[in-house]
């Protein structure tokens, strides 16, 4: 017999308003700031995540405490 297993690694983040995102680690390509030449990021957002299906997310934690959670999930 034969077992396989889906695990999801969710971590919470918080968007500019502070409302609770959950996502999951695995899918999070890159981090980076948000660029300020373009302001088009609401007010509060400190890092912007890059995910595996070419979509933005931007969040108020910093990219180092966003790095931290992502390290602990995998």
């Amino acid at each position: 017999m034969i077992c396989q297993a889906l695990v999801l690694l969710f971590v919470e983040l918080h968007g500019p308003t502070g409302q609770p995102l959950y996502v999951n680690a695995v899918e999070v390509s890159s981090l980076r700031q948000p660029i300020e030449a373009l302001k088009n990021y609401a007010k509060g957002v400190n890092c912007v995540l890059l995910m595996a299906s070419g979509r933005t997310l931007a969040v108020a934690e910093t990219c180092a405490a966003v790095a931290r959670k992502l390290g602990e999930a995998k």
